[in-house]
């Protein structure tokens, strides 16, 4: 992509090498884009692909839990790219057992990255948002935050929650002009940590993350007479 100073800049917020890694390339395919990972090594590997490809990017390192940590990389960003159009909410903190399992900590881990994560981004894009009349924000959710299974006692309220403040912030902004969407990532996204762990697996058993990416492009340039606001992704095999 030849680097246009007017098109609309992208946040990807929480960057790894399976559903960020796909947002990113698929939107640096048109848009500037930062990369917004806690640690800095798989975002600059990432940046330099995107750069080679033609494409603009901006790798950022940030514990999105951490509001002095998510102030000075919106500040960052907006200085080197200009004022964000598009927040691609995908961070997320998995600790995964029955309430007997789990600590008090683990609790509050999951919802500071899944939930108090997305309200610290979103305040620091919602300025320019508000002042444009425009821009998209998108959050990446989980079965968990539509029906949590016995070992989500942690990470079932994280993404509760962050399905909550998708709702709530639709209401608020969408009459404002800004598109908000949750969509519920309904399954098991192929990416190199699941397949690791688990030897079994078909290609047909799992969402592919270029495939997903598709789907918020798509989402990202409705019309506003007909704007999504949650939206289930999962293979055609997934019980449901």
């Amino acid at each position: 992509m030849a680097e246009n100073s007017d098109a609309p800049v992208t946040v990807v917020a929480g960057v790894g090498p399976g559903l960020g890694a796909a947002l990113a390339r698929r939107f640096a395919l048109s848009y500037p884009v930062a990369l917004i990972a806690r640690g800095p090594s798989y975002a600059e590997q990432l940046s330099a692909e995107i750069k080679t490809g033609g494409g603009r990017a901006l790798p950022v390192a940030a514990d999105v839990s951490q509001p002095h940590e998510v102030a000075g990389a919106f500040e960052l960003i907006k200085r080197e790219m200009g004022a964000v159009h598009i927040l691609l909410y995908n961070a997320g903190n998995a600790f995964f057992g029955s309430i007997r399992e789990l600590s008090a900590e683990q609790f509050e881990a999951n919802w500071r990255i899944c939930a108090l994560g997305a309200f610290l981004c979103v305040k620091a894009v919602l300025d320019d948002m508000t002042q444009r009349a425009g821009g998209t924000i998108l959050f990446t959710g989980a079965t968990a935050g539509v029906k949590a299974g016995a070992r989500s006692a942690a990470f079932g309220p994280a993404k509760f929650a962050l399905r909550g403040l998708a709702q709530s912030l639709a209401r608020d902004l969408g009459p404002q002009g800004i598109h908000v969407a949750y969509i519920n990532v309904d399954g098991m996204i192929d990416e190199p940590r699941l397949r690791a762990r688990v030897s079994n697996l078909k290609p047909e058993d799992l969402l592919r993350p270029e495939a997903i990416a598709d789907t918020y492009w798509h989402l990202a340039h409705q019309d506003r007479s007909a704007w999504t606001m949650e939206l289930d992704l999962r293979p055609f095999k997934e019980k449901f």
